[in-house]
């Protein structure tokens, strides 16, 4: 979700796994020449995911790198089967109330231009957990801790996902 960490995180997993960390929404702002909000107000929310398909499919194509998507780019059934069957990903996990103290002055973010911004909020955390569940391998909580706190749990746990079960050491 918005304001769950993924750039804050994202750079520093990248920066402690020797990676490049790359931004799927930085990618599309770089090759537009415009802010995302501009290009939901010209294409549209149809029109960006669109954009954002494409770069995700090219993406999760390349090697060692971390990648922070938008969170709106779960919504589409190919990106949750590239980002699953090509990556490892991570739900940086978040409650309303602390995702909403992180973007409530932030007017970068299309989708929470409303009149209730909060209830917007928490619509989309709604509809979009059960997706984020579905496609990530790793969830973790983002409540209040350092950075370097939560890194170091989000490490622990990729970790155990890669190590070769016990008892399957060489000879």
């Amino acid at each position: 979700m918005m304001g769950a960490g993924k750039t804050s995180v994202g750079k520093l997993l990248a920066q402690h796994l020797a990676k490049r960390f790359v931004d799927s929404d930085q990618v599309m702002e770089s090759r537009t020449g415009v802010r995302i909000p501009v290009i939901f107000e010209i294409e549209g929310e149809e029109g960006f995911r669109a954009r954002e398909a494409a770069i995700i499919d090219e993406l999760t194509r390349e090697a060692d790198i971390v990648l922070a998507t938008g969170g709106g780019a779960v919504l589409r059934p190919e990106n949750r089967a590239v980002l699953h069957d090509r990556g490892t990903v991570v739900y940086l996990r978040a409650g309303v109330e602390e995702l909403w103290h992180r973007t409530r002055h932030d007017r970068n973010r299309p989708l929470l231009q409303t009149s209730d911004p909060r209830r917007r909020l928490s619509e989309l955390l709604a509809a979009r957990d059960p997706l984020y569940q579905e496609v990530a391998h790793v969830t973790i909580d983002t409540s209040p801790q350092s950075l370097k706190a939560l890194v170091a749990r989000l490490e622990g746990l990729l970790a155990e996902r890669t190590a070769p079960p016990e008892g399957s050491g060489a000879c």
